[in-house]
């Protein structure tokens, strides 16, 4: 099975900006840039990626995605998130891949088993494999095989509409469960959850510059 990781990347300058009011805009590059950093070392580890693809209209973070390898598409304008994940899996599709793995670039805990369990729940196909977050709203991690199986649908509550489209195109469908793929960073009690995981010494946690935001 051949299966590329999509990456979308927000320009990095403007990313977290729910941050704002505990990060200054500097600090919110710089976190944005290490963890985009920590995602394509992770996914550029896993075997079973044949490659990784990375999506933006910020020339440093496709220059940094080409340090990792990674191959990248130049988005121009603003576009929508879900159309310019269709398009990548489009080219991607034109490559023969058999499967896609869409993964944002805010996961400061995503380990390559990770990666690799998500792509062995998807056997059978057609297949759907999700992770969500903590609230089980938004969705973390997003494997289809074959590409292009369902309309992509993020945004607010984008987990149970991707179960859904799942459903009705007759796919497979599974969650795969993690507590390192609960946690993305967009508010600031994510970085608070981030460093209580930190703090307790768990083995799985991985060193990502996160600002001190308790001062």
């Amino acid at each position: 099975m051949s299966v590329w990781a999509i990456i979308p990347v927000k320009p990095l300058r403007v990313a977290k900006s729910r941050l704002s009011e505990v990060l200054s805009p500097e600090d919110r590059q710089r976190f944005a840039e290490s963890m985009l950093r920590h995602v394509l070392s992770v996914v550029s580890n896993v075997p079973q990626v044949t490659g990784t693809l990375v999506i933006s209209r910020d020339n440093k973070a496709l220059s940094i995605a080409r340090e990792y390898g990674a191959h990248t598409v130049q988005e121009s304008g603003n576009p929508e998130l879900n159309v310019a994940l269709m398009r990548a899996t489009q080219v991607i599709a034109s490559w023969r891949s058999s499967a896609v793995l869409v993964l944002p670039a805010d996961l400061p805990l995503i380990a390559p088993e990770d990666v690799a369990g998500i792509i062995a729940l998807g056997v059978r196909t057609p297949a759907i494999v999700i992770a969500t977050d903590r609230n089980q709203d938004g969705t973390n991690a997003l494997f289809l095989r074959p590409p292009g199986l369902i309309p992509y649908a993020y945004g607010t509550g984008s987990y149970q509409r991707h179960v859904n489209l799942g459903l009705e195109a007759g796919a497979n469908v599974q969650e795969y469960h993690s507590e390192r793929l609960v946690l993305d960073i967009d508010l600031p009690e994510d970085i608070v959850r981030y460093n209580e995981i930190i703090g307790s010494g768990d083995p799985k946690s991985i060193e990502v510059f996160i600002p001190d935001s308790t001062g």
